[in-house]
């Protein structure tokens, strides 16, 4: 059976090996997307390091849990967000203020609703975490 959304396998993977004591997961299929998205976790310190894994088949990402992830999960469908709308949407997703992240993808690339902020544009909402 086909996947319906990776990114929303991706991040319930993540949640359920880092509410298990799980030290690693695998995140497959791979995609860029989900590895920008690893990549801002990393930064602010949800997860520790990851790696591509080629498997011939799509690829994996081996990650390596730092157990800072306290729920993580998937905004569908990917609401558009304006520079404006974003304070509504972070009361809606994160339990209190400048706790969490959220994750969008904008013209900038992959970017937390802060870095969003800072630059001055928006974007469209991917996922949460805190």
């Amino acid at each position: 059976m086909g996947r319906q959304n990776i990114i929303a396998d991706a991040m319930s993977t993540l949640k359920n090996a880092s509410d298990g004591g799980k030290a690693t997961c695998t995140l497959e299929p791979a995609s860029k997307l989900i590895g920008a998205m690893l990549r801002i976790m990393q930064d602010a310190g949800y997860i520790g390091s990851f790696d591509y894994v080629d498997d011939r088949r799509g690829g994996q990402f081996q990650v390596h849990l730092s157990g800072g992830i306290n729920k993580c999960g998937v905004i569908s469908p990917r609401y558009p967000v304006g520079l404006d709308e974003l304070e509504y949407w972070e009361t809606r997703y994160l339990p209190a203020k400048n706790f969490g992240l959220l994750i969008l993808t904008t013209s900038q690339g992959v970017l937390t609703h802060e870095q969003a902020r800072e630059i001055g544009i928006g974007g469209e909402l991917l996922g949460f975490v805190y």
